[in-house]
């Protein structure tokens, strides 16, 4: 009889893995992270979150800044929905807001085609530095359109003489006071959706335009074709950008028109102005501001909401 023997197998101990341990080069790097980060966040809770919280909490009250605050609840808003000029200050703040995004988009991408067509780079340059006006204050750049557009002793004007058109009432005309105000506001602001157009259409691939006149694109059918739908990105953050400064829009009519004449020219930011610092009702005015702030919400949530039909990424 023979007998069979079987081995047993012989079992190791595995330790388990040590956790893992940041080393403190890992712990320096987040760490100055943080120190980097701090700054911009503390800004932002500073400078931006706070004064919103405490523009909902003023809106609640009535206070003068002399007086003690006392709580009005809804009045203030209900005193704001009655207002008949801040209804229309409401009014031409989005009649501003759709002539000027449309005039600067318009401006901005007909320029940016034209300077990414066939032109030296070194012209390139020259028009990227002379399409930037926004570096510039816009008081200043006001007050001189203030005297540029005056009716009786206006370059403007004495322009429009020499070819025998007589004097227009630019900022005393409630018909023109609007769009001349328009127009100074987008001749400052364009220039910031110019860089951005210039930068979006240097991203797109030049093989996708050579693939496209291989197939009998040209001209005008390219561009709305081609360029645009991969331009659509770039559209998206110029229309949120520009909305959005323009629903804030204070400088230009301020010191152009100071409003007028009559409302024609007031906007929401004037009034909340006026409302708290001429007439110290610094209730009335956060209850404005408020509805401000809630209208440029909803419509830069309108504006991604519709961006997913026509916004196309590469």
């Amino acid at each position: 009889m023979t007998s069979t023997q079987t081995a047993t197998p012989v079992r190791t101990f595995t330790p388990p893995p040590a956790p893992a341990r940041r080393s403190a080069r890992d712990r320096g790097t987040r760490l100055l992270a943080t120190l980097f980060l701090a700054p911009t966040v503390v800004g932002i809770v500073v400078f931006t979150v706070v004064p919103i919280v405490g523009s909902v909490v003023l809106s609640l009250f009535h206070w003068n800044v002399i007086d003690d605050p006392s709580f009005a609840g809804s009045a203030n808003y209900r005193e704001v929905f009655g207002d008949s000029t801040v209804l229309v200050s409401f009014r031409n703040t989005l009649v501003f807001m759709v002539l000027a995004v449309a005039l600067q988009l318009l401006i901005a991408l007909v320029l940016a085609l034209a300077v990414n067509g066939r032109m030296p780079m070194w012209l390139r340059s020259v028009f990227r530095s002379a399409f930037f006006p926004l570096v510039l204050s816009a008081a200043s750049i006001s007050v001189v359109m203030k005297y540029l557009f005056n009716q009786d002793f206006g370059v403007v004007n004495w322009l429009l003489g020499t070819v025998g058109i007589a004097p227009v009432p630019w900022l005393t005309s409630e018909n023109a006071a609007m769009a001349t105000v328009v127009l100074v506001y987008v001749w400052q602001q364009f220039g910031f959706s110019f860089l951005l157009f210039v930068g979006g259409l240097n991203n797109i691939p030049k093989e996708i335009h050579e693939a496209s006149s291989l197939d009998g694109a040209t001209g005008l059918r390219k561009h709305l074709s081609i360029t645009l739908p991969l331009l659509s990105p770039t559209l998206l953050v110029a229309s949120v950008v520009g909305i959005i400064n323009a629903l804030q829009v204070f400088e230009q009519p301020y010191v152009l028109t100071n409003g007028g004449p009559g409302d024609s020219t007031r906007t929401v930011v004037m009034v909340i102005y006026e409302s708290a610092f001429e007439q110290l009702r610094f209730g009335e005015a956060s209850a404005v501001g408020v509805l401000l702030f809630v209208l440029i919400m909803a419509v830069t949530a309108l504006q991604f909401r519709l961006s997913r039909r026509f916004v196309h990424y590469q």
